[in-house]
């Protein structure tokens, strides 16, 4: 099979129509995004309760290197050509060609770059396990390219098989080595374990494995657009990172782990379940390029969905950390309730915000993406600097007065190119911000006149349960329309290019 003209498909994917395609990628990525989170949540968890929080803050410090490093890896060379209407086999070996040297430049440059880590933060162990992690380098080649192909014909299927196995894998490897006791060496390994299966079994699937070519003549298009992604993840590295790269500085290791545990659990749908739709939608998005007014009512359409899982998930952290870091972490994580209370009203801003770029991106606009990302940088590290001083919760504080702002400047920059007006995304999300509030006053009343105080599971359940219950009759009362459109989304077709 060509790899480049017919990437593996579900024998049936030429007849489905543009929406019905979308309807099955969104079905087989979100699907397999939740299989595969649960099953590494179930490892990661117990691995939570293993391990102390002075590692979780050591494996922080790298993530900020990591991230620095991968911005620069290929996947916006891989984006550009998803972008394309055609590409050649010259250029998918010339793709291979720059991910490898990328790659293989970055392991190089990072093992050389690690003892200046481990003096910023006075941490020789940060330098080790640096140097260790450089191999995750060198399966990105194995990744980025089969990711490409199979999202240009929107086969997500293959690419979900993979994330699940990868996913076990991961998990495994995590959960045996803590056991075990090698400590923060458990976080180093799991990934280079998720990273190595995921590869393998992503070029199998898109039968991506051709000779790369280092003779780049002609291949300007694809590194010009991968050279804007690159400089817009430049600026979402800046201000992603920013609060540990500032923190890991100032923090013990104890209370920077405190800090990026709380973090880890209110970006839970954000970063695990958003991305994988991003991608569907950037997929979709670049397949109606043609027809603006169609983009701009499924980008519409999407940012409702979203928001409607979203809004009764933070509130939902906000109103019960305490029970749920007692149930899900244990004791000696009690220091991060306080922390993931704050942050999870700063994260409905983020969620929105992350939607906007793969919409801008297949307008032909990725510039738009980087303005964006030079004003969260600035605007969020000037928080952070302020937020440091008070420790964790100054941090979690500087989120929730930073990211208006940002989400503002953000939107005001992106809506008029993907052909929305504020009201729009104002009337799709009304419904479930209101009542996720209401929700959110009753869960609180409830939990105050919960007498005598119960351990801290039932009294998590209680609450889930009471706050569920008022969401969706909320939703039910008020707003049983858009409850009926979105059955009918799921059901029938999720965009409608008419």
């Amino acid at each position: 099979m060509d790899p480049v003209t017919a990437p593996p498909a579900a024998d049936d994917d030429d007849a489905m129509s543009l929406g019905d395609r979308v309807r099955n990628a969104v079905i087989w990525r979100s699907g397999s995004q939740i299989l595969a989170q649960l099953v590494q949540w179930a490892a990661t968890f117990l691995v939570i309760r293993i391990l102390a929080p002075a590692d979780y803050g050591l494996f922080a410090m790298c993530q900020v290197i990591l991230t620095f490093m991968a911005m620069l890896n290929g996947y916006g060379l891989a984006s550009g050509l998803i972008q394309r209407k055609t590409i050649t086999k010259r250029e998918v070996q010339q793709l291979f060609g720059m991910l490898i040297l990328l790659n293989v430049g970055l392991a190089a440059a990072q093992f050389l770059l690690a003892p200046l880590a481990s003096a910023y933060y006075r941490q020789p162990i940060v330098g080790q396990m640096l140097r260790v992690q450089a191999l995750l380098y060198l399966t990105t080649p194995f990744i980025a390219l089969p990711y490409a192909l199979l999202s240009r014909s929107m086969d997500f299927r293959h690419q979900a098989k993979a994330n699940i196995t990868a996913s076990i894998a991961s998990a495994t490897a995590a959960l045996g080595a803590a056991l075990y006791g090698l400590g923060v060496w458990t976080l180093v390994l799991a990934p280079i374990v998720l990273f190595s299966v995921r590869g393998a079994m992503m070029t199998w699937s898109a039968r991506s494995l051709v000779w790369p070519s280092f003779d780049f003549r002609g291949a300007g298009t694809i590194a010009r657009y991968g050279g804007v992604m690159a400089a817009g993840q430049l600026f979402w590295f800046l201000q992603s990172q920013a609060d540990v790269f500032i923190a890991g500085r100032s923090f013990s290791p104890h209370m920077l782990g405190i800090y990026t545990t709380s973090l880890f659990l209110t970006q839970i749908f954000v970063s695990k379940f958003v991305p994988p739709l991003n991608e569907v939608a950037f997929s979709a998005y670049a397949r109606m390029q043609a027809e603006p007014a169609a983009m701009a009512r499924a980008f519409v359409r999407g940012v409702q969905v979203v928001m409607v899982v979203a809004m009764p998930f933070y509130m939902g952290l906000a109103t019960t950390a305490e029970p749920l870091v007692l149930t899900v972490l244990g004791d000696k994580w009690r220091e991060t309730a306080a922390v993931v209370h704050l942050l999870a009203f700063a994260m409905p801003f983020m969620t929105l915000q992350v939607l906007f770029t793969p919409a801008s991106d297949a307008r032909g606009r990725p510039g738009i993406g980087v303005q964006n990302g030079a004003t969260g940088a600035l605007i969020l590290g000037a928080a952070f600097l302020v937020g440091v001083q008070w420790g964790p919760v100054g941090m979690a504080a500087a989120w929730i007065m930073a990211y208006p702002i940002y989400l503002g400047i953000s939107a005001w920059r992106t809506l008029p190119i993907i052909g929305v007006r504020v009201r729009d995304i104002v009337g799709a999300i009304a419904s479930p911000v209101l009542a996720a509030i209401v929700m959110g006053l009753v869960v609180t009343l409830v939990d105050r006149l919960l007498l005598p105080p119960l351990s801290p599971a039932p009294r998590l359940a209680i609450l889930v349960a009471i706050g569920a219950g008022v969401y969706g009759l909320w939703l039910f009362a008020f707003a049983r329309s858009m409850i009926r459109d979105l059955i009918a989304l799921v059901r029938k077709k999720p965009v409608s290019v008419a």
